[in-house]
């Protein structure tokens, strides 16, 4: 294999790779924390409107189960997103990515370590492989690492009298 057929078969293969999970992650991280902190910015206005309805009908009781369901919701997509672990794979990627492509750019521009021809192609392939094993070793590690323990969600402030 030379050095256009590794780039175009292994390198440019892994900088998609890398790029496409960055992106995918980054999109379900933001999702998870916007709805997160959408659910959480509504339960006191839920309860608030709970109180100016006062106690006519059965409104007061459904506000209630209302803000107690968001507030549910709001420990629900705080694990999800812990154990997904979203942001950090997502910075994880995006950074094995970049990585990838500035060795492709010292590559093909004959600079840094790139300088000597005699040794170019070997070097790109031991340095590329280096950084995907390491980014692979590094991602089972932190899976495997105990989940931290979720946030306590926020209280409904449905006291009961």
């Amino acid at each position: 294999m030379n050095d256009r057929e590794y780039i175009e078969a292994r390198l440019e293969d892994q900088i998609k790779y890398y790029s496409k999970a960055s992106k995918q992650h980054k999109r379900l991280y933001t999702f998870f924390k916007v709805t997160e902190i959408t659910f959480a910015a509504s339960i006191p206005v839920v309860l608030a409107i709970s109180e100016l309805v006062g106690s006519s009908g059965n409104a007061p009781l459904i506000l209630r189960g209302v803000a107690a369901t968001l507030g549910a919701g709001v420990a629900i997509l705080s694990g999800v997103q812990s154990i997904g672990k979203y942001q950090e794979n997502w910075m994880a990627y995006r950074t094995t990515c970049e990585m990838l492509r500035h060795e492709k750019f010292f590559y093909e521009t004959s600079c840094g370590p790139y300088n000597d021809p005699a040794n170019r192609v070997c070097l790109l392939v031991q340095r590329v492989e280096q950084l995907i094993s390491t980014e692979n070793t590094n991602w089972q590690r932190y899976m495997e690492e105990p989940q931290k323990k979720a946030p306590t969600p926020p209280t409904t402030g449905a006291a009961t009298t």
